[in-house]
């Protein structure tokens, strides 16, 4: 950084004198923080001499931007700013240059023209092109026109959908995302082929990462319900039918050509030979309710039905057809259906007992005054977790819809006392996440699966993700197995927790032996884990501690959920993504929609590209502003 100051003080006595003692206390603060960081540098040079050579210079200013942090900065930063000086906001990547710099501009402003310099630290210009070449070593090569990076989870569909693959990464997306907490290493083997496939197509390089599972912390199944279906087409307000129920009726195991349906009947073969556009299947329903189908076209090996009755259909549901151009009927039955997804309702004030036993969880069962006889249960899928919890310790369950503390320990189980939930109560099923934010949980690093599923990831993928790190040993441990089977991935740091939140610098310098290196922000849990007031700080903390580091980090959880899942996104998801473009990647997860919301985020990132660098603010040029009018047409992309 090199500066020319021409800046002359006024030559009045008293004013120079007051300037002078301004700049003379800027000038200490500035000695004492520079000095502090020398300090912290040496006293860690253990740690940062053995990250690897390519991230020597950014463990370096890692530390000092750490012990910058030790200082109230927001007095200096005043003061600085009411002196017309740069007031160090956005200085991150280049700590020691920026401070220096500073030093230099006080020194000519004081009379004395010396330039400050220092070995070995990072320049502004510098700082950006470690970022730029960590984040393309990390995840490929940029989209056109568009820095910050998409990330899409794949469903299971990308195994047999090529179209679907090729589609997304022509849209673009960057990186693929893998969940190895759902199907297995022949799904996975097969959505990489689909992916390796559409880069050649595309001459792309979408980059291949996989979630390990780690030790996530759920609710257990919960008892079946009935196998049975629930119709409901589209009603007014009065009542009336506006839109009748779409059906998919096939053969079982028959996929739908599209996913626009609200149900799907399982029926034989021979039964569809004998339907066709025009017939009526009729039935009679669990509740002896006589409803109709009508036959709107075939399609493939199935047909699409409507339904403008509301019905329930139980497997085995009789089923009789009328051809309106024959005379002749046909009957059959419904195939088997899948059971209907059962769930615990609980209210605020209600008990549940999370047991260790992996039975299936049941409702609360009442006397004929509605007093409880005997608590709601469901089980936990980590058992180890009992040995850790406290009385009184807070419990969230399905991203914190619903919020318990602990009242009481038994042998196996603890009872919750649940202290928040829905008006109407809150629906708490299989499979939902439980948080335990005040609890020193001592589950931590590879669990089983995460070991056996490791050596399938370190032989396809070009990045794993390493979830619910909570310390420097969890990532030692997956160096240490990465060594077992001879090779450097990159290394996704999932930063979940409160624990890991706090140990994210000891985290990253151990992560940093390796190369490269990124950072995920995971919202969901993390915002639960640190509380909702806290998450939106720790989530700027979490962006400058990486990008001190010049570690690339994704911006996580329910990126344009709505329309991933609906079609339509929120006023506030829109902001969401915007904000995200400070990020050098974006995840967005699976849904019906994901093409139309990569397209989405695509346009966003890129307009945004002309107001926000990281988090500094660009103030592109306004067309008509001469006029006093404004318009961003100029920034459509």
């Amino acid at each position: 950084m090199e500066f020319h100051v021409t800046r002359i003080l006024p030559k009045r006595g008293g004013v120079i004198l007051k300037n002078k003692q301004k700049l003379a206390e800027i000038n200490n603060r500035i000695e004492e923080i520079i000095k502090a960081a020398n300090t912290l540098s040496a006293n860690y040079s253990s740690r940062t001499e053995k990250v690897h050579p390519l991230y020597r210079e950014n463990a370096l200013n890692l530390i000092h931007y750490l012990a910058f942090r030790c200082f109230d900065i927001d007095e200096l930063q005043e003061k600085l700013r009411m002196s017309g000086l740069p007031d160090l906001a956005h200085i991150e990547g280049h700590v020691m240059k920026s401070l220096l710099g500073l030093k230099t501009i006080i020194n000519h402003l004081t009379g004395n023209p010396k330039i400050e310099k220092q070995e070995g630290i990072i320049s502004i210009k510098k700082s950006e092109k470690l970022l730029h070449k960590n984040t393309r070593q990390m995840f490929g090569f940029k989209s056109k026109k568009r820095r910050t990076r998409i990330m899409v989870t794949m469903p299971a569909l990308a195994a047999t959908d090529y179209k679907l693959v090729h589609g997304l990464i022509k849209l673009g997306m960057n990186s693929a995302r893998i969940n190895c907490a759902h199907d297995n290493p022949e799904v996975w083997g097969k959505m990489i082929s689909n992916i390796d496939r559409a880069n050649k197509a595309l001459k792309k390089n979408c980059r291949v990462m996989m979630d390990l599972a780690g030790p996530k912390i759920r609710t257990g199944p919960v008892v079946s319900g009935p196998k049975v279906i629930h119709i409901k087409p589209e009603r007014d307000l009065t009542g009336n039918v506006i839109k009748p129920a779409k059906l998919w009726i096939a053969p079982p195991g028959t996929p739908a050509p599209d996913k626009t349906f609200d149900a799907v009947l399982p029926v034989t073969e021979s039964l569809m030979q004998k339907i066709r556009r025009g017939s009526t299947l009729w039935f009679t329903d669990s509740r002896n309710k006589k409803c109709k189908i009508s036959i709107e076209r075939k399609q493939k090996k199935g047909s699409w039905g409507i339904c403008s009755d509301s019905a329930y259909i139980s497997s085995g549901t009789e089923l009789e057809v009328n051809t309106e151009r024959e005379t002749g009927k046909e009957k059959c039955h419904v195939g088997e259906l899948l059971p209907a997804e059962q769930y615990i309702t609980l209210f605020k004030g209600d008990k549940l007992i999370l047991t260790r036993d992996q039975l299936p969880g049941e409702p609360g069962r009442y006397d004929d005054k509605g007093k409880v006889i005997v608590p709601a249960h469901i089980s936990c899928t980590l058992p180890e977790i009992f040995d850790s919890v406290k009385k009184n310790d807070p419990v969230f369950f399905d991203d914190g819809k619903i919020e318990g503390v602990i009242e009481e320990i038994m042998k196996r189980a603890v009872l919750v006392n649940i202290v928040n939930a829905g008006e109407k109560g809150s629906r708490l099923k299989a499979d939902k996440g439980i948080n335990l934010p005040k609890s020193n949980l001592t589950v931590s690093g590879l669990t089983d699966k995460d070991r056996e599923d490791l050596e399938f990831v370190a032989m396809n993928a070009d990045t794993v993700n390493l979830s619910f790190v909570n310390d420097e040993n969890d990532v030692q441990e997956l160096l240490d197995k990465l060594d077992k089977y001879g090779t450097r991935l990159g290394i996704i740091l999932k930063i979940e927790t409160q624990k890991g939140f706090g140990n994210l610098p000891l985290i990253l310098l151990k992560a940093m032996q390796s190369y490269p290196v990124g950072v995920m922000i995971a919202r969901g849990d993390l915002a639960i884990e640190t509380g909702w007031k806290n998450f939106a700080s720790i989530q700027e903390e979490i962006l400058r501690i990486c990008e001190a580091a010049h570690v690339p980090d994704i911006w996580a959880t329910q990126v344009l959920e709505t329309l991933v899942k609906s079609g339509v996104p929120t006023r506030s998801e829109i902001t969401d993504a915007a904000l995200a473009q400070r990020a050098e990647c974006v995840m967005l997860n699976k849904g019906m929609y994901i093409n139309e919301t990569v397209k989405m985020l695509d346009k966003i990132l890129k307009r945004m590209q002309y107001f926000q660098k990281k988090k500094e603010t660009v103030l592109p040029r306004l067309a008509d502003a001469d006029k006093l009018k404004l318009s961003h047409d100029a920034f459509d992309v």
